[in-house]
């Protein structure tokens, strides 16, 4: 049986400077994203569509959340495979095509982590797991567009 695993957080729009949505130039993109017990996080739109650009937009989330799945997947399988990754540091790419009508999707996402590990002869094994990480990652499972894996390796001291 299937276990089934629910999800909630609040996300309010802050970007009121007075006369609400009255017209496209009149209101900031601003938001605040809140979950119970934790840090909020402001969030505004892509600077490309009159986003603040010191905050987080819905696009960079996209791209953290499925950086930040398939990291700790490939840390757990690491672990379990006495793998003894040092540090990891991933820097995401994605590519989102905007049509003409303004609707728009991510055509691909490329993953490209820095990993330093333990023991050298363990980067064949290290670089496979990318496959199996990515196979249980459940947001990458949930992205119709493909995600593809660059991983770069160094050797502790």
């Amino acid at each position: 049986m299937n276990k089934e695993h629910h999800y909630n957080l609040e996300i309010e729009w802050t970007g009121n400077t007075g006369s609400g949505t009255q017209n496209y130039k009149t209101y900031e993109r601003s938001h605040v994203l809140r979950k119970d017990n934790k840090v909020n996080i402001a969030l505004s739109s892509d600077p490309a569509f009159r986003g603040d650009t010191s905050k987080h937009n819905p696009e960079e989330l996209l791209l953290a959340s499925v950086s930040s799945c398939h990291m700790l997947w490939y840390l757990h399988f690491c672990s379990v495979e006495g793998i003894n990754v040092l540090a990891y540091v991933d820097s995401p790419e994605g590519i989102m095509v905007e049509k003409k009508d303004g609707s728009g999707q991510f055509t691909e996402i490329t993953l490209k982590p820095s990993i330093t590990l333990e023991n050298k002869e363990m980067k064949e094994k290290a670089n496979q797991l990318h496959k199996k990480a990515h196979h249980f990652c459940f947001i990458a499972n949930s992205c119709n567009f493909p995600i593809h894996h660059k991983a770069t390796y160094d050797v502790g001291a």
